[in-house]
């Protein structure tokens, strides 16, 4: 190793994860919402320290951590010793810190991808010092070498991941990530079913709009990198086991495949919408589908996306409010569109006192989101009666059947 690393006493010491990589981040304990998606276990800014000959710090933090970020580098070098910073995204979860720990260390060189360069000079005005990398290009750490591969939207224009060709390492930023705070760094010592979850949550919330920029990205994966024998991302625990289930998981969800699922959200004033719902629901298991009933006042936006993600029908319910949707009605239809899930079949229901446009509304936007709307539409005037109830399981039936109808023709062979 190029650099003799020193191990001072700390509260915060850098932790190993491979023969020249330390992990030097943070961890954020206390968040809770992150852009409108529920981090209910925190999360972690991942940095990583490579001792090469040019010491190189792939990304940093967000700024309040900085301090913490800065201890565990000193924990096993000169923070002054650093010659390279690279910056994978400019997001400021990631960036935020860049500016102070450039001043501080006076590197050598920053880099970015070119659009990574004009994102970071419009978050923090820097002009004249940050270097673009091409994507496929390599950069030569002096006993090891590095190559950056842009993937462009996955989540900003300006992501790239970098690959430490000797350890078959891939930094991959906010892809194969998790927000997830805990004192494990690495993914075989956590819960099986938590990592999981945590994993589909966050490609749900955060990858799902750029599905097939994930498969573009993976049909052409095996070629860039012949071996990847650890993913370290910019969230979550480092993945040193799994890794070809986690990339066969993220096929899987890109490709969007619908599934015998249908998710039914909605809200309700008098309870009128909740009888209608737990009716459809009803139907929907009669009919021979799963069914998720998920009422807005119980379920956070972001676990219904998660739930959505492996779904083939989607179904939403609203009582009218001032010829309008129901707010929270408004705010989980706002955030399901902007995630563009696609292969799905649909329907709108909902209970009026004298107007009913909340249905029309859902209808509009279920269309917007390029679903396949099952033809009936179920209103209800004040309290459902039983033909009312009949109706909305008739319409639970008629969405198992469609479900059933999609799954025939995506088993069906070519």
């Amino acid at each position: 190793m190029a650099h003799e690393t020193q191990q001072n006493q700390t509260p915060f010491p850098a932790v190993r994860i491979s023969e020249h990589v330390y992990w030097v981040g943070a961890v954020d304990w206390s968040l809770r919402d992150f852009h409108g998606y529920a981090t209910e276990h925190g999360t972690t800014y991942n940095a990583y320290l490579i001792l090469a000959d040019k010491v190189t710090l792939i990304d940093t933090v967000k700024a309040p951590f900085m301090d913490e970020m800065m201890a565990r580098i000193a924990s096993i070098i000169d923070p002054a010793k650093i010659d390279y910073i690279i910056s994978n995204h400019a997001e400021m979860d990631h960036s935020g810190a860049l500016p102070a720990v450039m001043r501080a260390v006076e590197p050598e060189a920053v880099y970015a991808s070119p659009l990574g360069v004009k994102a970071l000079a419009d978050h923090f005005h820097l002009t004249d010092t940050i270097t673009p990398v091409k994507d496929g290009e390599s950069l030569s750490l002096g006993n090891l070498n590095v190559t950056f591969y842009e993937t462009r939207m996955l989540h900003w224009p300006d992501s790239m991941f970098t690959y430490l060709q000797e350890e078959a390492l891939l930094f991959s930023n906010d892809a194969f990530g998790m927000h997830l705070a805990s004192s494990e760094r690495f993914d075989d010592e956590l819960d099986v079913a938590l990592l999981h979850h945590e994993t589909e949550k966050y490609y749900a919330n955060i990858l799902l709009p750029y599905s097939h920029l994930v498969l573009r990205l993976l049909e052409k994966l095996p070629d860039l990198l012949p071996a990847i024998d650890m993913i370290a991302p910019d969230h979550g625990p480092v993945r040193r086991s799994g890794i070809a289930a986690v990339i066969e998981d993220y096929q899987r969800w890109a490709r969007q495949a619908p599934s015998n699922k249908a998710v039914i959200v909605y809200d309700t004033m008098w309870e009128s919408t909740a009888q209608m719902a737990r009716a459809i629901c009803e139907g929907v298991i009669a009919g021979g589908a799963k069914a998720m009933l998920m009422p807005l006042n119980a379920f956070h936006r972001s676990e219904i996306a998660t739930e959505l993600l492996d779904a083939g029908a989607l179904l939403v319910g609203s009582p009218t409010l001032n010829n309008n949707l129901f707010p929270s009605v408004a705010d989980i239809l706002t955030y399901l569109r902007g995630l563009k899930r696609r292969g799905l079949v649909g329907a709108a229901f909902g209970s009026y006192g004298w107007s009913g446009e909340a249905v029309g509304h859902i209808n509009e936007t279920l269309a917007a989101m390029k679903v396949e709307l099952i033809s009936d539409v179920v209103k209800v005037k004040y309290v459902p009666d039983a033909d009312a109830l009949a109706r909305c399981f008739a319409l639970g039936g008629r969405v198992a059947e469609a479900l059933q109808q999609s799954n025939l023709e995506l088993r069906a062979p070519e």
